[in-house]
């Protein structure tokens, strides 16, 4: 069976590349997106009849999509995210975009993530991390 397939997503770890020299990072800061992708499932149909002459019936499946998402996120502005361009230190608003690959359960699914920020102030000519590539563990929950 397949499928359009529209999910809540939140990326819970970032890991963004190295940038100008300075150490790779892992983020965890709050996101939440909307996702749509294309969903393919895969049906195994089993049977076992008893010593009676019963038959009883196991389906399994094993779902997996890819996508785009979109939505809103946090991230750190401070000395080390803008090269010492700034003293500040704040969560900063973003908007996140970018593609995604589940494996699908009943109820949530699993995947990675290569996604784009993008900062949603005037710091974002500073911000070392604006439109630089991350790859990020992303957790969906179906809205179909």
């Amino acid at each position: 069976k397949q499928g359009l397939d529209m999910d809540i997503t939140t990326t819970l770890m970032k890991y963004r590349p190295s940038v100008n020299g300075l150490p790779a990072q892992l983020t965890t800061d709050l996101n939440v997106a909307l996702y749509a992708g294309w969903r393919y499932d895969n049906f195994k149909i089993s049977s076992k009849t008893d010593p009676l002459g019963n038959r009883s019936y196991r389906i399994s499946n094993f779902a997996y999509d890819i996508g785009i998402f979109a939505g809103p996120g946090t991230t750190p502005v401070n000395p080390f995210s803008t090269l010492n361009r700034t003293s500040n230190e704040y969560n900063g608003m973003t908007i996140q975009t970018g593609v995604a690959a589940f494996i699908e359960s009943n109820m949530a699914s699993f995947g990675l993530a290569l996604g784009w920020d993008y900062l949603l102030n005037r710091d974002k000519a500073i911000w070392i991390y604006q439109t630089k590539p991350w790859v990020g563990f992303v957790v969906g929950i179906a809205l179909n």
